[in-house]
């Protein structure tokens, strides 16, 4: 079971957005690939060969880090873990980004932490009125799609 709990006092972050408009008719990764912003995060899905799992049924939340997000790595990083020989490693990545089931920015109020799907958790915190997951602040939320829901963070947040 996943379990989020945050702190009251940030519903004013929760409101829905609406950037991307007719997402809803869409699947995850054909969102993501609309918005233009999650060119690197579309990439390293291809590569890490998860394209299908997040156009799947689902439902999913998916902490999706924009570009910006991930040119805030190191240099040369994103370039070797899209290298065949680090796929293993780009999915664990990526399934960190992932929760299963759909959670909706009004329910995250409700929660602390949540289990990604690869299995470890990530933290869920109000800090200075903005919603962190781990080390990542959320800028947008409930992008929604088919098969889940998207919240934009803006840092690439990384498995223990």
């Amino acid at each position: 079971m996943t379990i989020f709990t945050i702190g009251a006092g940030v519903a004013s972050l929760f409101l829905a957005t609406a950037a991307f408009a007719g997402s809803k008719s869409q699947d995850i990764v054909d969102t993501a690939v609309s918005a233009g912003s999650f060119k690197t995060l579309v990439a390293a899905v291809q590569a890490a060969g998860l394209v299908d799992t997040l156009k799947g049924a689902g439902p999913f939340t998916v902490f999706a880090p924009t570009d910006e997000a991930f040119a805030k790595l190191p240099a040369g990083t994103v370039e070797d873990l899209l290298k065949p020989e680090n796929k293993a490693k780009l999915q664990a990545i990526l399934t960190y980004h992932v929760v299963a089931g759909k959670v909706m920015a009004k329910d995250v109020v409700k929660l602390h932490a949540a289990k990604t799907v690869n299995g470890e958790e990530v933290t869920i915190k109000t800090a200075m009125g903005s919603v962190m997951v781990d080390n990542a602040k959320v800028v947008k939320t409930d992008i929604l799609c088919t098969n889940g829901v998207i919240h934009v963070i803006d840092t690439v947040i990384m498995p223990k």
